[in-house]
């Protein structure tokens, strides 16, 4: 469960990272929204958006054993570009399968981080099949993103 004090160790991993995402009022919306409405532009981030929040975070909580088997993830360009960037912060090997078809500046942009890019099938789906199969053999860590938050499993020995 989440608790005001998790949120807390967890800005206090994150400030020296995260670049200051002031709330930006939007006239505009608000005034076809018929309410006040703010945007924060995480776009404004190392890796031009909101994953690296939770991929370095979760990164950062992992025992030098589980950092010294790597990551593995499947990715079509965000979160892959997340991981990547924490990885590389925290001296960890990443791997991560992305679709044929992701753009080829978020491919790049993985690479450029440090993590190993393995480009398989057509879809995430297809990518994510592949992660799971690098996982499992060699005890990887698997993170994994669903719903704006980065989960990474423990495999059972």
């Amino acid at each position: 469960m989440l608790t005001l004090e998790s949120f807390k160790a967890a800005r206090s991993v994150l400030q020296s990272v995260l670049r200051p995402t002031p709330l930006i009022h939007s006239p505009y919306l608000s005034k076809n929204c018929r309410n006040n409405v703010y945007l924060k532009p995480e776009n404004m981030q190392a890796t031009g958006a909101y994953k690296l929040r939770g991929a370095y975070y979760k990164i950062s909580t992992l025992t030098q054993e589980e950092k010294d088997r790597g990551l593995v993830t499947a990715s079509a360009g965000n979160h892959a570009q997340g991981v990547a960037y924490a990885a590389q912060a925290a001296g960890v090997a990443a791997t991560i399968v992305m679709p044929t078809t992701t753009p080829l500046v978020k491919v790049n942009n993985t690479k450029d981080y440090g993590a190993s890019v393995v480009l398989h099938g057509e879809v995430f789906d297809d990518a994510a099949e592949l992660a799971a199969q690098l996982w499992l053999p060699i005890s990887l860590k698997l993170v994994l993103a669903a719903a704006g938050v980065t989960v990474i499993s423990t495999v059972p020995r």
